[in-house]
């Protein structure tokens, strides 16, 4: 070989370690496999599939139906108990006599009304209190389910530009070995690494559809339908850094959370069932009344006004009322108190214990968010910058032949690993405001 040819060829693979080395320090989404799960017209934003979770998850249609279970026992606590009537009918048998009664019984529910619908009352704001607290859920749920899409499409969007540019490599060692100018084991190795990169890219894409299926069920969608997405971490962790001063000097949002407010919500409770409790073991009235007809006579006859026999027969109406009075000699509902004193304290200590939780979540996810997005700010700047100049410097030192190309294939690792590591620090960025979020009780 001519030593022009050579030169050209040396040149040409530097050129292409340069592109690829451009290209891998941003990765586009340019056409890929990663663009079947991305469409920046037809996806869905975060935001969006948070919606979407909110109006179709089957879990909050169910914690819904809870309020509405709530609301229906609020509208029957508030009825009075409904009166009895009885009819009753008694004949002589053989005979001419009988006897008809009609009595009512009407229970006055003295006490016990306001009793059971302050529980009703505060049921049905557990279960509202519920809700939010499973929609809270369902929001950090989305989120982390839409990071692992958005976390593999650019690692796959990296694997494949990096796959396509050690391809141009391997092409043209290649044409070197067949032209005497390099040894087969750069070819070799150039193909052994091509070869690990395919294997790896074919594993991300099975992460990838597995964190989709995830995300359909987080969004109330069958495995069987259409999901795009829309956004990038990168975006979405630039989009989020400018709210981090505001969120972080905030006043303490512990007692805005749905599960601290539905503890105390579980305190109410306890208190207006120690207070039914009480009010079921005092006295109660019902209130009776009757009307009975008595048609009787004997076989005898006796002397009409008239002075004529007739038989000694008669038709009586009677009518009665009075009270009847319930004392609690005995049981004073004791039992129900004691336990209903006791689910109070139990709930008094649920509370304490949510606060405690919620105070300590706060502010470790205020510390780690800082920190996660000042290390993501740090690798965009910085690491990411150094490690393309480095490898741009190795490849223009191999194209000069001052290194191998085992230099080169270590240099790439290298940046590769660096470009690696700035996806997972957009990812805790991510993960750490999700957590923040949760927190502070929001999912926005």
């Amino acid at each position: 070989m001519s030593v022009r040819t050579f030169s050209m060829v040396v040149a040409a693979l530097a050129i292409t370690h340069g592109a690829s080395a451009g290209q891998l320090t941003s990765p586009s989404l340019r056409p890929t496999t990663a663009n079947p799960y991305y469409d920046s017209q037809r996806g869905v934003s975060l935001d969006e599939a948070v919606e979407m979770a909110l109006a179709r998850e089957p879990a909050l249609k169910a914690a819904r139906a809870d309020v509405d279970i709530a609301r229906g026992t609020r509208a029957q606590a508030e009825l009075r108990p409904n009166p009895s009537l009885s009819f009753e009918w008694r004949e002589e048998p053989s005979g001419t006599d009988n006897q008809a009664m009609v009595s009512m019984q009407w229970p006055m529910d003295l006490f016990r009304r306001a009793g059971r619908t302050n529980v009703a009352d505060r049921e049905i704001a557990v279960a509202e209190l519920t809700v939010l607290e499973r929609e809270r859920a369902i929001r950090t749920d989305v989120r982390s389910r839409f990071g692992d899409v958005l976390a593999g499409i650019r690692r796959l969007t990296l694997l494949e530009e990096l796959t396509d540019a050690v391809g141009r490599q391997r092409d043209l060692l290649r044409a070197r070995v067949e032209q005497g100018a390099s040894p087969p084991l750069e070819r070799d190795l150039i193909e052994v690494e091509l070869q690990r990169l395919v294997s790896e890219r074919v594993l991300q894409l099975g992460r990838i559809e597995s964190a989709l299926f995830a995300l359909k069920r987080s969004v109330g969608l069958a495995p069987t339908e259409p999901l795009l997405v829309r956004d990038s971490l990168e975006d979405i962790v630039q989009r989020e850094a400018g709210s981090i001063s505001t969120i972080a000097d905030s006043p303490d949002p512990v007692n805005e959370r749905a599960d601290v407010q539905e503890a105390a919500a579980r305190i109410a409770t306890a208190e207006a069932r120690v207070d039914r409790a009480k009010r079921e073991g005092r006295i109660d009235v019902s209130l009776f009344g009757s009307y009975q007809r008595m048609d009787a006579g004997f076989p005898q006859f006796g002397i009409d006004a008239d002075g004529g026999l007739e038989r000694v027969r008669g038709v009586f109406h009677y009518v009665s009322g009075g009270a009847m009075l319930t004392i609690p000699l005995f049981n004073r509902n004791q039992g129900d108190v004691a336990a209903a004193r006791a689910e109070q304290a139990r709930a008094s200590a649920a509370h304490e214990a949510a606060r405690l939780s919620a105070q300590s979540e706060v502010a470790s996810a205020r510390a780690l968010d800082q920190r996660a997005h000042e290390a993501a700010q740090l690798f965009s700047a910085e690491a990411r910058a150094l490690a393309r100049k480095n490898l741009d410097v190795v490849t223009q030192s191999y194209a000069l032949g001052r290194v191998t190309v085992f230099d080169v294939l270590t240099e790439q690792r290298r940046f590769v690993e660096i470009e690696l590591a700035f996806v997972d620090a957009l990812r805790a960025a991510f993960d750490a405001r999700t957590s923040l979020l949760q927190a502070r009780g929001g999912g926005r």
